[in-house]
């Protein structure tokens, strides 16, 4: 089958790796111009541009340059619309790592983290002009521990999705769309702020919120501290490792060491 992929992010190339892997014709890979990283604001390509450029396939960083006739398009986090070219080209299917029509939207993953799911699902759907509303061919659903990040449910969607698209793309007439039923809800972008405790904010919505985002922001005895790993136990937050402003992470107990036996307060 000759297929166009399009996608950016890191969990991502597992996905493509699989359909590559199973024998089909990669005529093109699009994914998200390069962008300015770090202090130098060096221009770094995704990382499916790399994965693209490593198996010698052509890549290419702007829609507009879209201009194939393929028997399958293939879109999984890629971050941009599809214009009616791309639409009517072939038949465009999509991996979402949410239960549709629930986290339509950009963070379907750290938005059911942050939200406390215990459940979520990875869909494998037709691509339509609005928004993850497409029929769905495939569902598989999945358990998120009360411990798990972002990037551990990352991985394991990158594994689910490659076998849903594996089994998909050997036989794409044998999977019958079903349309979405319920009330679709939508995620956001998730912002610096979001990342800002509230430490009237329950220990497992603290919890959650640090695991979905990567970090929480806060002051400790004045000092600016990014939390970077936490535990719920016994109904109270366990703080595991932290970032001081200018310093490496460290474990929750060096930090406490630094303070010399001072009171902690937080927040201030």
């Amino acid at each position: 089958m000759k297929i166009v992929l399009m996608g950016t992010n890191d969990f991502v190339v597992p996905i493509f790796d699989a359909v590559l892997n199973a024998g089909h014709e990669i005529m093109a890979v699009f994914t998200r111009a390069p962008k300015p990283v770090g202090r130098k604001h060096i221009l770094t390509p995704s990382p499916v541009h790399n994965w693209a450029q490593s198996h010698n396939l052509p890549v290419y960083t702007n829609i507009r340059d879209y201009n194939f006739s393929p028997d399958m398009v293939v879109v999984v986090s890629y971050g941009v619309i599809l214009r009616e070219n791309v639409l009517s080209s072939a038949p465009c299917v999509n991996i979402h790592p949410s239960d549709l029509p629930k986290y339509r939207g950009p963070s379907p993953i750290r938005t059911a983290i942050y939200n406390g799911d215990e459940k979520s699902a990875v869909c494998l759907m037709q691509i339509t002009d609005e928004m993850d509303a497409g029929d769905i061919f495939m569902r598989r659903e999945f358990d998120i521990g009360e411990n798990d990040t972002n990037p551990d449910i990352e991985k394991l969607v990158s594994k689910i999705g490659a076998q849903m698209l594996t089994e998909y793309l050997s036989n794409p007439s044998g999977y019958v769309p079903t349309p979405q039923f319920g009330t679709p809800t939508y995620t956001r972008k998730f912002t610096g702020a979001d990342e800002i405790i509230d430490w009237s904010k329950s220990p497992r919505e603290i919890h959650n919120q640090i695991r979905a985002l990567g970090a929480g922001r806060t002051k400790i005895n004045g000092v600016d501290v990014k939390i970077l790993e936490t535990r719920v136990e016994n109904s109270e937050l366990k703080i595991l490792r932290i970032q001081p402003a200018g310093k490496k992470p460290m474990d929750w107990k060096s930090f406490l060491n630094g303070l010399r036996g001072a009171e902690i307060k937080f927040g201030e």
